[in-house]
């Protein structure tokens, strides 16, 4: 059986998830950035938490797992380079390890970018994927620590994942990357449809995340700094792909 998804907002813009594995009742909480709305949604399932996955070290990912840890016993879950900087971790992971949640087996990926040391979490089996501030809906993060060429990287792994996997990351973006993507792609079809979905979702106070990956291929820019028709569009007919998507991401930062 496929894991049971729960989005849970948390802070002001951020989302923390739930993974629950219905034949064992092994729930993951992926990203904790406060313990509260998390114990609640917990609670109002009847469900306990056995594991804490987390990406990567920044504060308004890690500050509750502390306390979530505590009361529930959880099994906390991070990256081995980057332990020197979470809470202590009960296992650390690397690239291709497996976290296994229930009868549920999920593949660490590395995805450096937007820190060195941030993972995703990829499911198979339920076709999920938990990339907090790497890919992002019609986004990315910031290259706070990690360089152009190793988002890009990182970002190209995700992409290569099947279409149909959904991705969960880590905040309520969606709406001012659509923005800007549409200054990258004014005539995407399939990204002014989006765009005008995200408005109307969020409009109605509605989560824009999870997204699929197709969806994300088709529409978001910085999966897309490959495609010789976006390399024109911003002027770098000829640039490799690193180069186009520096300049996007550039662009973003600017924006």
């Amino acid at each position: 059986m496929p894991l049971e998804i729960v989005t849970i907002p948390c802070l002001t813009d951020n989302y923390a998830y739930l993974a629950h594995d219905p034949a064992t009742g092994a729930t993951a909480v992926v990203d904790v950035p406060e313990a509260a709305p998390i114990l609640n949604a917990l609670r109002e399932r009847d469900w306990r938490a056995s594991h804490i996955l987390i990406t990567h070290h920044h504060g308004d990912h890690i500050d509750g797992v502390e306390t979530l840890a505590a009361a529930t016993g959880a099994r906390v879950i991070g990256a081995a380079a980057d332990a020197h900087r979470l809470p202590p971790l009960t296992e650390a992971v690397s690239e291709g390890d497996i976290v296994r949640i229930g009868m549920s087996a999920g593949e660490v990926i590395e995805v450096p970018g937007h820190t060195v040391g941030h993972i995703a979490f990829y499911f198979p089996d339920s076709a999920v994927v938990f990339t907090a501030d790497s890919l992002m809906g019609l986004g990315c993060g910031r290259l706070f620590e990690g360089s152009a060429a190793q988002m890009w990287e990182s970002l190209s792994k995700l992409a290569a994942l099947p279409r149909e996997t959904l991705v969960c990351s880590g905040h309520e973006y969606t709406q001012s990357n659509g923005r800007f993507a549409l200054t990258i792609e004014p005539d995407n079809p399939a990204l002014i449809s989006r765009v005008k979905a995200v408005a109307e979702a969020r409009e109605m106070g509605r989560a824009t995340v999870p997204s699929r990956l197709g969806e994300e291929l088709e529409t978001n820019p910085f999966l897309r700094a490959n495609l010789p028709a976006v390399k024109h569009l911003i002027g770098m007919d000829g640039a490799s792909d690193v180069e186009c998507f520096a300049e996007i991401r550039a662009r973003k930062d600017r924006f």
